[in-house]
């Protein structure tokens, strides 16, 4: 081993790599001195770990937030994030979202009920030069492929406002674009890249979604909103098309395949209630992108209310839930991802909070961004830089 004396000596004479040979380095974004505002537009499963995001990141102060809760009003953003007082009071005022003061707003409000509702609301932000960092509209997710009239009105509104919106998640999101691109870098001679969802929806906050969208504790027969081929294709699809990008194939065309199974007991969930043996207990789903006559891209979810049913599906196991990036190849390449959060420990949180942190740290290239809607495989790569505690 070295001593400390030659070490030092050795040391020394090492030079810093030359900017212009190591030219990757030389390309840093560079986005500015200014700390940008931010504002926090709902404070649910993803917001309130949004406020934590932009807190601890240190380019970004955080200005304000937005409630629906009039039990929230008046309440510190710190105490709804359920951190320190951070001397910002959660507000409904939706027009501080449009204050010149103000640089970006993470949209973080369910938007699966009340689509034209969510979508009323951002557009005036844009419109008045606010860029949007959001979880909410699914039809975002690929920019060329938004639907009209969606795709006019959001277009016209960055442009008026000459601001940009970007939009992900995990699962939709960065589970299934930037991962498994990054990680076929590690494989040759791909034959399938597979995103994966194991779930159980016990521990998800939020019962309406649950029991209606999803259709859990409903008879068999009870069409789910979320496994209709309309809802697959505007939810899942524009992530196969973002893989189909960065991978440089073309698709013929996305197919999906969905299957249900029954409960075989009775079983209660806390904050749920009772799902009675003979309903909807578990389902399973494949939206698949097909290349040369085969699934080459798949996205596929197996969700379950109680771990026990579905028993020859594949298991949940950490418990709450994890996804899976499956890439068929030499090697054949399986990462898997399961977060965990200390401060807010529900069995979807961790998932929840790389959402946040996804968006929330998207917020300065989004800012710095051409007017329009942005394609997540426009943005750098070293995002996470500003939130390195120190």
């Amino acid at each position: 081993t070295l001593s400390e004396k030659s070490f030092l000596i050795f040391t020394k004479d090492i030079k810093m790599p030359d900017p212009l040979i190591m030219g990757f380095r030389a390309q840093r974004q560079d986005w500015g001195e200014m700390t940008k505002n931010v504002v926090v537009w709902g404070t649910g499963n993803v917001g309130r770990l949004a406020i934590r995001a932009v807190s601890s990141h240190k380019d970004l102060n955080l200005s304000g937030v937005i409630v629906h809760n009039d039990s929230k009003i008046g309440t510190d953003a710190g105490s709804i994030a359920g951190i320190d007082d951070l001397g910002v009071l959660a507000t409904d005022d939706i027009k501080i979202a449009e204050s010149p003061e103000v640089d970006a707003l993470v949209y973080t409000v369910n938007a699966d009920f009340r689509p034209d509702d969510s979508l009323s609301e951002i557009l005036p932000v844009l419109r008045a030069g606010t860029n949007i960092v959001s979880t909410s509209f699914h039809p975002l997710l690929h920019p060329p492929s938004t639907p009209e009239p969606m795709r006019s009105q959001v277009l016209e509104a960055c442009a008026e406002g000459n601001s940009s919106i970007f939009v992900s998640g995990i699962d939709p999101g960065w589970i299934i674009d930037v991962l498994p691109i990054f990680l076929a870098s590690m494989v040759s001679n791909i034959t399938e890249v597979r995103a994966q969802e194991i779930a159980n929806y016990a521990g998800y906050d939020q019962p309406d979604a649950v029991r209606f969208l999803c259709g859990f504790g409903q008879p068999m027969e009870y069409d789910a909103p979320i496994l209709t081929d309309w809802a697959l294709m505007q939810v899942w699809a524009p992530m196969i098309r973002v893989l189909a990008d960065g991978f440089k194939v073309e698709l013929e065309e996305i197919t999906t395949e969905v299957d249900k199974r029954p409960l075989e007991k009775d079983i209660f969930v806390e904050g749920m209630g009772d799902f009675e043996t003979g309903t909807q207990g578990a389902l399973r789903f494949e939206v698949k992108g097909i290349v040369d006559g085969k699934p080459l891209l798949v996205v596929e979810h197996i969700t379950r209310i109680d771990d026990d049913c579905a028993p020859d599906w594949p298991k949940n196991n950490p418990e709450g839930g994890f996804h899976n990036v499956i890439l068929t190849g030499d090697p054949c390449l399986t990462v898997s991802v399961h977060g965990e959060d200390l401060i807010d420990p529900g069995a979807a949180s961790g998932g929840n909070f790389t959402a946040a942190n996804r968006i929330v740290n998207a917020v300065m290239p989004v800012c710095e961004a051409d007017p329009g809607i942005i394609h997540p495989l426009d943005l750098p790569n070293n995002l996470g830089s500003s939130q390195i505690k120190r």
